[in-house]
């Protein structure tokens, strides 16, 4: 594990030690983040401004009778207060090891290292292999909503649970200072991109471990788009380099396999004028938009290679995102609408066997009006799992919908504030690994 000095004075060791640290809730957040899409989101640095900063106000639990789409569930920053239940510490101490494993395992993932200063009993169960071995038993804890960004050059990060609609702080001071660039995040690990100097790099990390490590270099020294997928079956993951940030290069698509720790070179996309980094991974494939002339990109990884597939994109599209949903859906989320008061927001499914997209949601008018007050305003969506997230610059609320269930609720304290603000969705996994 190669580490580098951070703000707070902390320095990782190249001998692959493991850095700890403790997780805090948080009753309000007070800096938000712009979202990217399926774990992974928007690595390029263009595009990101500054805007107005707008603390959130501390929302109440606000529910309304079922109406189909029209359901609004606030979600709130609010404690549940719950009194405490006071045990024996010898019961704890006579309970067999497995029975505490799996006991622990069940433990919601951001409170377990609460348990990790009751003692050193404890500490030591946590980082120990029958501990990860029922974590990984046991079912996911949910999706998550992890933001990251820099507050005067230190590294900050925290984490919304669905399940749980609560924030938690995670110390992320063992990141070195060229990390700036979230590219996603998949099956429990976080990639970052960056410049060290003049050198583009990558590194990944499990933030609950508090482990990480950096890539080797590419073969092409540019800074790429990039994308991150978890295999956790096989215990590996990969990255995806597509082409470089601005499009105005073409590169061969490089592949890091964790199994063989380095990167491959494959073949480089057919030319396109101009290819966007709103990609998405769905049924082993890698899917990529392009402008110009709008039109849809497809990288199988088994074989290495590039396919266009020809379907056509809705008219009157003015910014479209690719989402991927589980069970092989690859969904495109879009505003249309050539006029103010014309525009609308849906969401198109893609038909692999005749490659139209096909309308499956409209978002109603007035989360669309709530969402976006003006025209020309800037929106970023992402989505895992048939989840759909949206935020805008000028709300301090995020809208979530669930396609299965086609229901939409806010999310309080999701907002677009700062240029280096970033966020993606997040499965908390302590039994995977960064090797």
């Amino acid at each position: 594990m190669n580490g580098e000095p951070s703000e707070s004075g902390s320095r990782a060791s190249n001998s692959g030690s493991v850095r700890s640290g403790s997780f805090h809730e948080e009753d309000t957040f007070h800096r938000q983040a712009s979202f990217g899409g399926n774990g992974s989101r928007n690595t390029s640095p263009l595009g990101r401004m500054a805007s107005r900063n707008t603390s959130p106000s501390r929302q109440k639990v606000i529910k309304t009778k079922p109406r189909g789409l029209d359901e609004e569930i606030m979600a709130t920053f609010c404690k549940s207060i719950q009194p405490d239940i006071q045990m024996e510490d010898n019961i704890w101490a006579m309970l067999p090891e497995d029975l505490l494993n799996e006991i622990l395992a069940r433990v919601p993932p951001f409170m377990i290292f609460r348990l990790r200063s009751v003692c050193k009993r404890w500490n030591s169960i946590l980082q120990d292999n029958s501990f990860l071995k029922f974590h990984s038993q046991v079912p996911s804890h949910g999706p998550c909503l992890l933001t990251f960004w820099k507050n005067s050059q230190t590294p900050q990060c925290s984490v919304f649970s669905l399940p749980l609609k609560q924030w938690f702080r995670i110390p992320f001071a063992f990141l070195p200072q060229w990390a700036f660039w979230l590219v996603g995040s998949s099956g429990g690990l976080v990639c970052f991109s960056g410049l060290d100097g003049s050198t583009f790099k990558t590194l990944v990390c499990n933030p609950l471990t508090q482990t990480w490590r950096t890539l080797p270099s590419m073969h092409y020294n540019q800074q790429r788009q990039l994308i991150m997928v978890v295999d956790r079956k096989d215990r590996s993951f990969k990255i995806v380099a597509t082409s470089d940030i601005y499009g105005d290069k073409s590169l061969p698509t490089e592949v890091y396999d964790s199994k063989l720790c380095k990167w491959s070179l494959h073949q480089t996309m057919p030319a396109v004028n101009l290819c966007s980094s709103k990609m998405a991974f769905c049924d082993s494939r890698l899917y990529l938009e392009t402008l110009s002339p709008l039109g849809l990109m497809m990288y199988r990884m088994d074989t290495g290679h590039w396919e266009h597939i020809p379907a056509k994109f809705p008219r009157s599209l003015l910014d479209g995102y690719l989402v991927a949903g589980a069970q092989k859906r690859l969904f495109l989320v879009g505003r249309i609408g050539l006029y103010s008061t014309l525009q609308s927001m849906r969401i198109w499914e893609l038909d692999h066997s005749k490659f139209v997209w096909v309308e499956v949601s409209r978002m109603p008018p007035r989360y669309f009006r709530a969402l976006l007050r003006l025209s020309a305003e800037r929106f970023e969506c992402f989505g895992q799992d048939n989840l759909i997230c949206f935020t805008s610059w000028n709300q301090g609320k995020g809208l979530l919908y669930d396609i299965d269930k086609k229901v939409w609720s806010w999310i309080a304290g999701c907002a677009l504030q700062s240029y280096n603000s970033q966020v993606c969705f997040y499965e908390p996994r302590f039994d995977v690994m960064i090797f």
